[in-house]
């Protein structure tokens, strides 16, 4: 038998129920990309502590190594690029990108591919062995460095070559090449504690940011609203609705009283008894040296515009459709105001809308808005 309250009715059942599964939804979506994030970010930690590189890793290589020099990574699916047109390139860092961006397998416009090869990193420089020849990059002789935010190309100036070249990797390990080469780098610069430090502050700060269970929704927490299509959005429009149209009714056309001017024509004239004349003085007749206002009924107070949302549902985060900055990191309770797509935490590009009126983190991906009819339009703030 279905629950009811004590007014017989069973919706407010319904409406907890559907609120409280799409809320743990959500959360679980949000927690399972939070562990994912904490997982990875603790074992770029654990490498930066403990791995420091292999001088048995570098036997059978075609290369000779340097006294005290030992090989931290290798890949066999390199390319050497060189750039046609070079420009200064900022000085190396030791930065770790807490949210890696989505890179997909092209080559910049003015970079062309001239070798390919086994890429090695040691912690005294970076090697390509080429079918046409050896590349190195020292790090002692490195003054700039620069990785491509939406393509996996690395490019890198040294002192002692007027071309500036690098490295194009297959995309699955331009993520693991960068976090070892600024590993290696830091090294070589007896700075790998900077890099422990800055994860030290990543890991604090994203547990910080955990997500928390929602609370557990009861029937009598049911609005009225639910009851009406679209619930809370569409009450919000009908009272933007009813603030504006009688505020531009107003200051069109002044209200009038229907049938003031029929009873003014429709009332006798009153006979007045003329007074006994007076011996007083002749009233000085002072003309106005404006012209008076005619009398007009007093317009109500200007209503305040409504929130600048250009369709977007009401919200506490101002977040609409018009225009301003990408959302890259949403609001913890966006899901609450917005319907969002299954999975919505475990994407990482910034907020859209798809064309089924669902929100998806999946802005600046070849795949966004997959299986929701496709991209409709950005979520700004």
């Amino acid at each position: 038998m279905a629950k009811t309250d004590s007014t017989g009715s069973t919706w407010r059942y319904r409406w907890a129920h559907r609120q409280n599964e799409r809320r743990q939804r959500a959360f679980r979506a949000a927690d399972e990309a939070w562990r994912r994030r904490d997982e990875e970010l603790r074992r770029l930690r654990t490498l930066a502590v403990s791995f420091h590189g292999s001088a048995q890793a570098g036997v059978g290589l075609p290369m000779e190594l340097a006294p005290g020099e030992v090989v931290f990574w290798t890949l066999p699916a390199a390319q050497l690029v060189e750039v046609r047109h070079t420009a200064v390139l900022p000085a190396p860092e030791l930065t770790v990108d807490p949210d890696p961006p989505v890179l997909r397998p092209r080559r910049p416009e003015g970079v062309k591919v001239v070798d390919a090869g086994l890429a090695v990193l040691t912690n005294r420089r970076l090697v390509l062995l080429g079918g046409r020849g050896r590349r190195d990059w020292a790090y002692g002789r490195m003054t700039g460095l620069s990785h491509d935010p939406g393509a996996p190309v690395t490019l890198i100036q040294v002192l002692d070559r007027r071309r500036t070249s690098g490295l194009l990797l297959p995309t699955g390990a331009a993520a693991d090449f960068r976090f070892t080469l600024t590993l290696a780098f830091a090294d070589a610069i007896e700075q790998r504690a900077a890099v422990v430090a800055e994860l030290d502050e990543l890991i604090a700060e994203h547990t910080a940011a955990r997500p928390e269970r929602p609370a557990v929704l009861t029937p009598a927490q049911a609005r009225v609203t639910a009851l009406v299509p679209g619930g809370r959005r569409t009450v919000a429009v009908g009272a933007a609705l009813a603030l504006i149209v009688p505020a531009m009714l107003i200051e069109s056309n002044p209200p009038t009283r229907a049938g003031s001017e029929r009873a003014a024509a429709a009332t006798p004239a009153a006979s007045v008894t003329p007074a006994p004349p007076q011996h007083v003085a002749p009233a000085v007749q002072v003309r106005p040296t404006t012209s008076p206002e005619p009398s007009r009924a007093r317009p109500a107070p200007p209503q305040p515009p409504p929130e600048r949302r250009c369709g977007a549902p009401a919200n506490p985060f101002g977040y609409d459709f018009c225009g301003g900055q990408r959302i890259r990191r949403p609001a913890a309770g966006v899901c609450e105001w917005f319907e969002c797509v299954p999975g919505f935490w475990s994407d990482r590009g910034w907020l859209v809308q798809c064309r089924d009126g669902s929100v998806s983190r999946t802005g600046g991906e070849r795949d966004v808005c997959a299986g929701h009819k496709g991209f409709r339009r950005t979520v700004w703030r």
